[in-house]
This record gives C-alpha cells, structure tokens and sequence, in this order.
C-alpha cells in the first residue's frame, strides 16, 4: 500500500501505491483504510500536509509534530515547494511546454470542471515524449485545487488515460490504472535543500501500456 522513502523525526516521505485513499473517506469508502490511518497506527502523532487523489500513486509528504506542520502548510501556501508529476494523457500534444490557467469548481458526484466562478487554477506542462496515440507528459501544479490537473488536461483535450471520472468511460474502462504519478518533491527545510524523486516504476508501467497497446494494433 505504500513504501517508507525517508524518515525525520520532523516529517516523513512515502510513496504510495494507487487505489489507496491519502486519508479517511466519507459514504461507501468510509470503512476503507488510508495512508493517513496505517501511518497513525505505526507513527502516532502523524500530520497531512498535502494529499494525492486515491487512484494517483508516488510521493506524499507528512509532518510528525505541529511545528512541522505549520512549516510545511505554509509552503504550500506561499506555492515555495517543487512538486511536480507525471502522466500519460491521449492524443499528441504538440506544444512542447504550455500553461494552463482556468478556474475549478465542483460540480457534484465528486466531478471537477473548468467555470468563470470556479476557484483560480494554474498548471505548468512539459512534453517528456510524444507517440502514436498518447504523450507522455510533466505537470507541475502551481495552485493546489482538487483534480486540478486532471480536469486542466481534459479541458485542453487530452485526458489523462484510465481517468474514469474525466474521458469517455468505455474508453477509460480498458485501463487498469490512472497513469498520474507523484514523481519529485523538493524543499528547503532548516537550511537543508531535500530532493525526492520517483519514478522508475511507473516508468515501467507506461513502457508495458504502450507495448500492449502495440501488440493489439498488431494482432
């Protein structure tokens, strides 16, 4: 469910796998454990600093006192910590970097959407490597809004494959995964510049997807 990368007395980084809730859900997933909660049985004190959506996997910070809390939450805030991810979406992007500012709103059954009274939205992107059918991609979120870089891709037309909530569901269907991954995390903490990246695994995973998809086109 997940993998301890560091450990401070100050914080903890861990990478966690998809399907696992970041912390405790309401309605039919209320009876389902999270990161937060195996964390609190083995840490005690244990404190959420940020959050990746369930079927998003990689990196996620935690704080393991208030002082570090309130330190990290302030990052965020100030927008100072380097956070950046990695996606597979549909279709070929042809702009090598694009920005894409446009609010969000909830629109209900747990769906985002791009609205003029939505809350400000802003993603950075960077094309890493383009194929046939797909383009494999870089985002960094510069706000923090709920599927932010979900919907901000499937806006711009290319959805993020195996994301069941945005593209067309018999598509999405075929996928196992949401190929979304939490791959670098970057801050200065007391004088000390920590750098975590991860992403060999998932790498892994896009090369078997694209293979796959190669042999069913060749079949």
């Amino acid at each position: 469910m997940y993998k301890l990368i560091f450990e401070s007395l100050d914080f903890i980084v861990v990478l966690k796998d998809p399907g696992v809730l970041s912390i405790k859900a309401r309605g039919d997933l209320e009876k389902e454990k999270s990161l937060y909660d195996l964390l609190f049985e083995k840490y005690g004190e244990i404190y959420i600093v940020h959050r990746l959506d369930k079927d998003t996997s990689g990196l996620i910070l935690f704080a393991r006192n208030k002082e570090a809390h309130k330190f990290f939450c302030s990052l965020f805030e100030r927008k100072i910590i380097d956070k950046r991810y990695l996606a597979l979406v549909f279709g070929v992007i042809e702009k090598d970097e694009f920005v894409i500012d446009k609010p969000i709103k909830e629109f209900g059954s747990g769906r985002m959407g791009i609205s003029i009274d939505g809350k400000k939205a802003i993603t950075k992107f960077r094309v890493i490597k383009r194929f046939d059918k797909y383009t494999f991609i870089e985002a960094k979120p510069i706000t923090g809004r709920r599927h932010q870089i979900r919907v901000h891709l499937y806006s711009y037309g290319n959805p993020i494959v195996g994301d069941k909530l945005y593209g067309d569901i018999n598509t999405q269907r075929k996928y196992k995964r949401m190929m979304l991954h939490s791959s670098y995390l970057s801050f200065l903490y007391k004088g000390e510049n920590y750098i975590f990246k991860n992403d060999e695994d998932f790498l892994i995973e896009v090369d078997e997807l694209l293979k796959i998809d190669l042999d069913k086109n060749n079949l």
